[in-house]
């Protein structure tokens, strides 16, 4: 079992970048690919990025070339690096785990194929 954490959220303007942290209890972090979600009020969870445990990233269209996916091990901590903010980026950004026995496995954008959640960090950008 692991337990999520996600800090580093919140009022930017219209055009400005931020990097939200996800940290992750327990020893086998590595044994984890990692999603970041976003739900903004109103609206559907949706899918942002994952990180494979090889490190292979898929991105969501609409944040593709703004947004960067990292993760160290040795932190247990997965950060989503945001540039060039829009207001459509408001929202709670949540980030997701999923152990996968293959290094390469991505558990794609349905919520329903991760097994571990955060409650989130909120995220609000002004035009």
């Amino acid at each position: 079992q692991v337990q999520l954490v996600e800090s580093g959220g919140g009022l930017v303007q219209a055009g400005d970048s931020l990097r939200l942290s996800c940290a992750a209890s327990g020893r086998t972090f590595s044994s984890y690919a990692m999603g970041w979600f976003r739900q903004a009020p109103g609206k559907e969870r949706e899918f942002v990025v994952v990180i494979t445990r090889s490190g292979s990233t898929y991105y969501a269209d609409s944040v593709k070339g703004r947004f960067t996916v990292s993760r160290d091990n040795a932190k247990n901590t997965v950060y989503l690096q945001m540039k060039s903010l829009k207001p459509e980026d408001t929202a709670v950004y949540l980030c997701a785990a999923r152990r996968t026995y293959s290094h390469d496995y991505a558990p794609g954008s349905a919520t329903r194929n991760y097994n571990y959640w955060g409650r989130g960090t909120q995220v609000t950008v002004s035009s």
